[in-house]
Formats: C-alpha cells, sequence, structure tokens
C-alpha cells in the first residue's frame, strides 16, 4: 500500500523554506536538494523526527534501517524514539564483517550498498528511512537487501521526495511515506 506524503501534517512549506536548492549538482541537469540547510535548524530537524515517530510509533517495527549517509541523520533519532534497533546500510567497502551487496542504478550513476549478513533476522519488521527519493533505485536496493536476508519491509520513509524522477512507482506495493514533494525543478 502507498500513501501520500506528509504535507497533511503542515511540514512541508516550512520545510521547503530551509531546504537550499542547488542547480547543477552534482552535475549539470540536476537539482540538488540540499536539506543539510533544514538539519542545522534544531527546531526543525526535531519536527522532522517528530512527524515520523508519530506514523511510526503503533506499528510493530523491530528496526530502522538508514540508507548512508544521510539517512544515518533520520533514522537514527527515529530508532531511539521508536525504542527499536538502528542498522546502517552502507556504501561499498565500508562494512568488516561478513556481509550482502547490491548495486542499483542513480540518476547520475551506478553505486552499490552492503549489509552485514547478521543485521536482520528472519521475519524482522524493518522501517527504511533515507533523506530523499528520487529514482527509487538506492531505496529498491535497501529492501533487496532486507529480503535477501529474510526480514520484513514495512515501510520507507523520505523527507524529500523528487516526484518527476518517479521512485514512487519503483517502490510499488510498498508504503512509501515523503514529508516534502517537489513536482517540478521550480518548485
Amino acid at each position: 500500500m502507498t500513501r501520500a506524503s506528509g504535507r497533511a501534517n503542515g511540514v512541508e512549506s516550512e520545510f521547503k523554506a530551509a531546504i537550499r536548492s542547488v542547480p547543477n549538482f552534482p552535475k549539470k541537469g540536476i537539482m540538488f536538494r540540499d536539506i543539510t540547510t533544514l538539519w542545522k535548524d534544531g527546531r526543525l530537524l526535531r519536527k522532522c523526527t517528530d512527524v515520523l515517530y508519530r506514523r511510526y510509533k503503533a506499528l510493530k517495527i523491530d528496526a530502522v534501517l538508514g540508507i548512508e549517509a544521510r539517512g544515518f541523520v533520520v533514522g537514527a533519532p527515529l530508532a531511539v524514539r521508536l525504542g527499536v534497533g538502528f542498522i546502517p546500510l552502507r556504501k561499498l567497502g565500508k562494512l568488516p564483517g561478513a556481509k550482502v551487496s547490491e548495486s542499483y542504478d542513480l540518476e547520475y550513476g551506478t553505486a552499490t550498498l552492503e549489509i552485514h549478513v547478521d543485521a536482520v533476522k528472519k521475519g524482522e519488521r524493518i522501517l527504511i528511512v533515507d533523506d530523499l527519493i528520487a529514482t527509487g533505485g538506492t531505496a529498491l536496493a535497501a529492501a533487496k537487501l532486507v529480503e535477501v536476508l529474510r526480514g520484513k519491509v514495512v515501510g520507507f520513509a523520505f523527507v524529500v521526495e523528487i516526484a518527476a524522477l518517479k521512485g514512487r512507482e519503483a517502490l510499488k506495493g510498498y508504503d512509501v511515506f515523503s514529508m516534502v514533494k517537489y513536482t517540478t525543478e521550480e518548485d
């Protein structure tokens, strides 16, 4: 099941005002949505975590998985608030133990993610968190890794959604939540 974004929570315009838009980064034609400017404001960082906590507190979640690196900023405090563990999903070559990996396409290249083989136990219910969804490739790779380890993805939570890149479509069949949605480059 796919749900609408968090705009109903009244945070979208406030968050958009705090997010810096950087044209042509990391390459020409990309409008980069820099949420470090949102997180720099402690009140807004707390509000970001609060929105997610209210949405997920009633679900039975065993752990929050944050995608490197900015998914850590949102995922770790959410895990603490929910009283569950935090699983870091890392980029290639950053984990020391036995691991599994998944390669995927980005809107501007390819990458690989890794997770320790003992990070998710069979049947565990995992919430995947990242700062932004664009094409959905990173998020789908994260879901595949959770499922390879026989965990269950209960949903995806993002601060920002770049709707024009149709990442939500790549996650069809999963619950997808975002707090801020950009429908055009000019938003």
